[in-house]
């Protein structure tokens, strides 16, 4: 479960713990983990700003939350991290 923060860096690491979990999920399959993984490393780099780290990851999620082998706990795990990651302000 992700609880809404004002800050942005506290949305980032739920945002982390959660793709945490899709890469320990072993009823997801292996891109999906993998993909799960390059995004959690992609918030995790504090050299790009966060709204840009967001952005890149957002677009990610909506790729693979087309996917058809995504299974469903799973999808309804991306549009709750693609809807958290939305509330962090492009100008921060």
């Amino acid at each position: 479960m992700i609880i809404v923060s004002e800050k942005p860096a506290d949305v980032v690491k739920q945002c982390v713990v959660v793709l945490e979990r899709i890469v320990n999920d072993d009823s997801v399959p292996r891109n999906i983990r993998r993909s799960a993984d390059v995004m959690k490393n992609m918030l995790l780099n504090e050299k790009e700003p966060a709204s840009v780290r967001v952005a890149m990851v957002i677009s990610k999620l909506d790729d693979i939350g087309n996917d058809p082998n995504v299974p469903i706990h799973t999808r309804t795990l991306i549009w709750g991290l693609s809807s958290q990651l939305e509330t962090v302000p492009v100008d921060k």
